[in-house]
């Protein structure tokens, strides 16, 4: 099996500013790139069946009060004309969220205590036998790409691997500051580095500001600490060990910044209660759906939105929303995430 996983509220709300124009040229662009997305997955990677995650209020704001705090204070201060727009695409996007759920066989996945990057990482974690690919602009999910996990830009049209960087036709994509290649990167190191730096897009501060990547001779950087993870031992202590003061003169100690920060990093390190709740979200919406005649419903709301180009070739556009979630895989799940198997293989 392979899955195509969207990210979906970062797929429908980011090609919405991969375009100029009017607010309806951006709504029908932010359509067609959703779209366009899923099927070239599809056909590109050999879909068998399609998944969308969507968001809710995150228990990250609950365990950690400045997460994504900068976001509420930007949408607070958009112009009237921009708040105008957000409502257009609000709606827009519950009216397909209601079209996929309803009319189509794909899962839907969400709670109202879990991100959709929870939900992606734990159904990739449920299905460990299968391949999967991330419809996502989202680089969080770098820590997630292995030989069965790719990503798949679809506002830039690359497919992020385990081997690298490729463009829309196979070929590895060029680096725009060197000019080579883009090479692979290790997922370990990723998360390693984000978890010591934290991630200013979330608000996630950083357990040890100013550090080095390399350190020099009387100072361990992060690459010391990091091949020291394992055995944890001196590189890595004397880096978690270090304290230093914020500007309101709060002393910290960098490895419980860094352990905070692990928590709200690592898509496989959230606390047991959240772990049982993803679990539950995605044993309670696999199960597979019984819709006929997706492609009619599919043309009906291509209408309700001038999708012209879609609605001409809607057999291609509908085939992934028609497969179904394989009943035999679901009993399978039933017995694995079983509180005696939960997500363990037994």
């Amino acid at each position: 099996m392979t899955y195509i996983i969207v990210d979906t509220a970062n797929t429908f709300f980011r090609a919405r500013h991969a375009i100029q124009g009017s607010a309806d040229i951006k709504l029908g662009m932010a359509f067609h790139i959703t779209f366009n997305s899923i099927k070239k997955a599809w056909n590109d990677f050999g879909g068998s069946h399609v998944v969308f995650c969507l968001e809710g209020r995150s228990w990250r704001k609950d365990f950690y009060a400045p997460y994504k705090a900068n976001r509420t204070a930007a949408r607070a201060a958009h112009t009237e004309k921009e708040q105008e727009e957000d409502k257009l695409f609000w709606e827009a996007f519950d009216e397909f969220k209601n079209f996929i759920t309803e009319k189509t066989n794909v899962t839907i996945l969400q709670h109202q205590r879990l991100e959709a990057d929870d939900l992606i990482a734990g159904f990739i974690q449920a299905h460990p036998n299968d391949k999967h690919v991330i419809i996502s602009t989202d680089s969080d999910f770098a820590q997630l790409i292995s030989p069965t996990v790719s990503q798949y830009n679809g506002v830039a049209d690359h497919h992020i691997t385990h081997e690298g960087y490729f463009d829309a036709k196979g070929k590895p994509v060029k680096d725009k500051k060197t000019g080579e290649n883009k090479l692979p990167f290790d997922p370990e190191w990723v998360l390693f580095e984000k978890c010591v730096r934290g991630d200013s897009g979330d608000n996630v501060f950083s357990a040890y500001p100013g550090v080095r990547t390399k350190g020099s001779k009387n100072k361990v950087g992060l690459t010391e600490a990091f091949e020291d993870r394992k055995s944890k031992g001196y590189s890595w202590n004397n880096l978690m060990l270090q304290r230093w003061t914020d500007h309101n003169g709060t002393e910290h100690r960098v490895l419980e910044d860094y352990n905070r920060n692990v928590t709200l990093v690592d898509l496989t390190a959230q606390p047991a209660e959240i772990r049982q709740i993803i679990n539950d979200t995605i044993i309670n919406g696999i199960k597979p759906k019984e819709i006929n005649q997706v492609g009619i419903r599919m043309l009906k709301f291509c209408s309700s939105f001038d999708m012209k180009k879609i609605a001409d070739n809607i057999q291609q556009y509908a085939e992934p929303f028609q497969a179904r979630y394989p009943a035999e895989s679901y009993t399978w799940q039933l017995l694995r995430m079983s509180p005696q198997g939960e997500t363990n293989g037994e």
